[in-house]
């Protein structure tokens, strides 16, 4: 049978709108079953936590459970590769750090590459590191560390939750504009060098506010400094380490993704939630932390 020119025009124009009408009715019904948000390093990192804050919040809105699955390892690559090789059907979500855009110089042969695979949903926080030490080490202040670091070459060793982490590269950064040696020493995970940090194993650590602040408020770690280029609100009296090494500064940022070709109707709907989400900087972002909306 031999159809009419403009019947089979109308007929290609339905057909054509089809996958749009069937992508917007999918994105209507998201989130149909529970999400997971992939937290690419072990519990207590500061992704870790951040994705048990924002999963309740993305519940309450959105109407279905955000469970935190944690894949750590290889500097976050194994949490981040997993996403990557997911369905882009909104349904597993990564917990994006600083650790993803260093990683892309870091590593030579990364199976994905992030900035190509990974779709950004929303930015979320910017947070500094605080310089602390084991009270055991002589030194209140940054220059006293200083003086004291250089007059023990090489017998000062900080921790960091992995090669490559934020952590490790503030360290790094510290060790080269201050003219200091230090021996670095990774661990699997946040909780493992707290651990040793607390057992006088390693000496010193520049660590998430996240890992940090519970233990300098009970007095068991001592702060000489924050990371950021001015004070943070969450410890207010602890000085900068610009204020003593010209031109220092160090953040991580945190935020949310998906794998590519997530439709985009659907990054629009968890973005929207997440646009005036804040997290409470004077609860040092650590289990006592909440989450508001700004005005």
């Amino acid at each position: 049978m031999k159809l009419p020119r403009r019947r089979f025009l109308h007929l290609a124009a339905g057909a054509a709108t089809l996958p749009t009408v069937s992508r917007i009715s999918w994105a209507q019904a998201y989130p149909a079953r529970p999400v997971r948000i992939i937290a690419p390093t072990a519990p207590g990192g500061a992704p870790d936590i951040l994705a048990r804050l924002i999963g309740p919040w993305l519940s309450e809105r959105l109407g279905q459970q955000f469970v935190v699955e944690n894949r750590p390892g290889s500097g976050n690559n194994i949490g981040t590769e997993a996403v990557v090789r997911a369905a882009p059907d909104g349904y597993t979500l990564l917990m994006v750090s600083s650790s993803n855009a260093i990683n892309a110089t870091l590593y030579d042969k990364l199976n994905f590459v992030f900035l190509r695979d990974i779709a950004a949903v929303a930015g979320i926080i910017s947070l500094p590191f605080v310089m602390v030490v084991n009270p055991s080490v002589p030194a209140k202040t940054v220059p006293e560390f200083t003086a004291y670091a250089k007059a023990n070459p090489g017998k000062i060793s900080f921790g960091s939750p992995g090669i490559g982490t934020p952590g490790h590269v503030a360290g790094e950064l510290f060790k080269m504009m201050a003219g200091v040696e230090m021996i670095h020493v990774p661990y699997r995970g946040g909780g493992a060098v707290l651990s040793d940090l607390l057992g006088g194993q390693v000496q010193a650590l520049f660590g998430t506010t996240s890992l940090t602040v519970e233990q300098v408020m009970a007095g068991k770690l001592r702060p000489l400094a924050v990371t950021s280029a001015t004070r943070w609100e969450g410890l207010p009296d602890i000085p900068t380490v610009g204020d003593f090494v010209p031109g220092y500064e160090a953040s991580s940022v945190f935020g949310l993704g998906a794998p590519k070709k997530t439709p985009v109707e659907i990054v629009d709907k968890l973005k929207e939630p997440l646009i005036n989400l804040r997290i409470m900087a004077h609860c040092a972002f650590d289990s006592r932390a909440t989450v508001w909306t700004g005005s």
